[in-house]
């Protein structure tokens, strides 16, 4: 289900940059998918400027998302990951996102348009997972800059209309309309602007020259170029022109090719050998002899690579990222000494090395599980990254040693862990799992997170007795409360699924309820003696007792107890016959 909230409108200011407000029209691409591991996933997208004051609003995250903020704050929402998550902060107590510290869109993401950053969001019970991605939106702060403050040329009066000098281009960070948009050159009666792109889209400017230069009437001319963004307001850059007129050069230096390729591994050492530029120049003596120089450079491309200006070899000066840059555009230019220059360009493209490990986060970690717990349950959620391209960064994932969990992906780049077999506390009540991240690249780097696992008890064993009856002897005419014997089982449980309690089973003896002969102690299982017992009136008394533990719904089992009653010389032999009476004996 996609859904497009409704545009809302906000002015923010710009302190210290801008006093006036601007509207901005917020849009919100919410998306909502059910994952394969029963968990909610949901993607989410604000648009905001740059230079936003500390805990000014980005997005109301409890409404787009349609959740509570009670929900929020039972669920422990919190960000769990994601590049530049230092940008944000989540108010979990009023469900929005807010900017936690001041974005620079220029230095978050140079040249790269548009400019956003992915954070993920989290909630427990149940696990709900979404995805936030802020976009950066450009504000015109920055006014184009040319590399030098003067430019100086040296320009042959025999130069002929249509003859063209480099002027450069300025550099603006801004990006789209706030990018540099335009160069106007300062009237004059000599020269005409003509503004040129590379296919990078940089702009860059040449000054063609309409009308010869007279060396003996003006051997100098000083111009202006001013270069101007697209802002509102607009914002410009000037840099001085001052051109010398000479005597005679007519031929300017010509490169034997226009575009220059080479390759270079991102680990390469500073000095390591790049290419070599070549120009010839017709002239002869010193308006035959060229030099070499870089031309229209963004960035600290002049930080990375030499150009040696006599011999045209290019060298390594910098480090190298492939992630960072994949490749470069570098502009040559050749110039003679009488001022005449012709340009070419190098194209210099990175290979990637296998540098980086892959790394792997847990979004969601469940411990301790129930040792019951079913087939299939989510007992983490990881995700796994590596900022290599290609094989290198490629990542398959693995668990070690085997245990009774498996790994499974249902979202690029996110693994869930799951029970794959039963689980027993009493055979194994924690569980040391590592989850091993490994790359494709050759050879191959790899990572581990190691996880331990608490496998919470469930009531299922009873209690057991060592034997199913056991056997008590007592001699008779014993005194009321007389220990007779001590029942004891054992329960593989623990904490109140083992605690055991022992009860005597109502049965009857003699016509007599049981509990009127014994009674047992609770939580001991000692037999006492309720009354003294007779060998002429009863044998023996059987009883049976049940062991019952605590958990819920309690297990339990029974035991049969039989008390053999002992019998004591308690009685004087009696005569039956003859019988006497009156001293005297009758016989029959």
């Amino acid at each position: 289900m996609v859904v497009d909230s409704r545009s809302q409108r906000h002015s923010v200011s710009f302190s210290g940059k801008q006093l006036h407000h601007r509207v901005l029209q917020w849009k919100v691409l919410f998306v909502l998918i059910v994952s394969a591991f029963s968990s909610i996933s949901a993607q989410i997208r604000y648009s905001v400027p740059e230079e936003m004051k500390k805990g000014s609003l980005i997005g109301n995250i409890a409404h787009d998302l349609g959740l509570d903020v009670k929900r929020m704050r039972a669920g422990r929402a919190r960000i769990v990951s994601g590049e530049s998550a230092e940008y944000t902060e989540l108010k979990t107590d009023k469900g929005t996102l807010v900017v936690n510290e001041r974005i620079d869109r220029e230095q978050l993401c140079a040249e790269i348009t548009p400019c956003s950053f992915t954070l993920e969001i989290i909630l427990d019970n149940p696990v709900e997972l979404h995805h936030v991605t802020v976009e950066i939106l450009d504000v015109n702060d920055h006014s184009p800059t040319f590399p030098k403050e003067e430019i100086h040329l040296e320009i042959s009066e025999s130069a002929t209309p249509g003859a063209r000098f480099l002027l450069g281009s300025a550099d603006d960070p801004d990006v789209g309309l706030n990018a540099l948009q335009n160069y106007i050159l300062s009237q004059n009666d000599h020269f005409v602007l003509k503004q040129l792109s590379r296919p990078d889209g940089v702009r860059y400017a040449e000054m063609v020259l309409q009308k010869p230069l007279d060396r003996e009437q003006n051997a100098h001319v000083s111009l202006t170029l001013t270069a101007v963004d697209g802002g509102n307001p607009q914002r410009s850059g000037n840099v001085k022109i001052e051109v010398v007129v000479l005597d005679v050069n007519d031929n300017a230096p010509v490169f034997n090719q226009s575009v220059y390729r080479a390759t270079v591994a991102e680990n390469a050492h500073k000095g390591t050998y790049i290419a070599t530029v070549n120009a010839s120049d017709a002239d002869s003596g010193s308006n035959g002899q060229v030099t070499y120089s870089f031309a229209n450079l963004k960035g600290n491309v002049a930080e990375i690579f030499h150009l040696d200006e006599s011999t045209g070899v290019i060298t390594l000066s910098g480090a190298l990222d492939y992630e960072k840059a994949k490749k470069y555009e570098i502009g040559i230019e050749a110039k003679d000494q009488g001022g005449l220059g012709g340009s070419a360009k190098v194209i210099v493209d990175l290979i990637d090395v296998n540098d980086n490990l892959p790394t792997i986060s847990v979004m969601s970690f469940s411990s301790p599980v129930a040792e019951d717990a079913a087939l299939g349950t989510t007992i983490a959620i990881l995700s796994v990254k590596d900022l290599d391209s290609g094989d290198n960064g490629l990542v398959s994932c693995s668990i070690n040693p085997p245990t009774p969990f498996r790994l499974q992906s249902s979202l690029r780049n996110y693994y869930t862990i799951v029970t794959d077999a039963a689980l027993d506390r009493e055979l194994v009540p924690e569980h040391n799992i590592t989850v091993t991240a490994t790359d494709s690249g050759s050879p191959p780097l790899f990572s581990k997170k190691y996880l331990n696992l608490k496998v919470s008890d469930v009531n299922d064993n009873p209690p057991r007795f060592l034997k199913g009856s056991y056997a008590a002897h007592v001699i008779e005419n014993n005194s009321p409360g007389l220990s007779i014997f001590t029942l004891s089982a054992q329960d593989a449980d623990s904490n109140q699924n083992a605690r055991i309690s022992y009860l005597l089973e109502e049965t009857t003896v003699a016509g007599s309820p049981v509990s009127s002969y014994v009674s047992v102690n609770a939580e001991s299982g000692v037999v006492y003696a309720v009354r003294s017992f007779d060998y002429e009136q009863m044998k023996n008394v059987q009883v049976c007792v049940k062991a019952q533990d605590g958990g819920s719904p309690p297990l339990s089992t029974n035991v049969t107890l039989d008390i053999i009653i002992q019998d004591q010389n308690d009685n004087a032999p009696q005569v039956l016959y003859p019988v006497q009476t009156g001293g005297s004996v009758v016989a029959e």
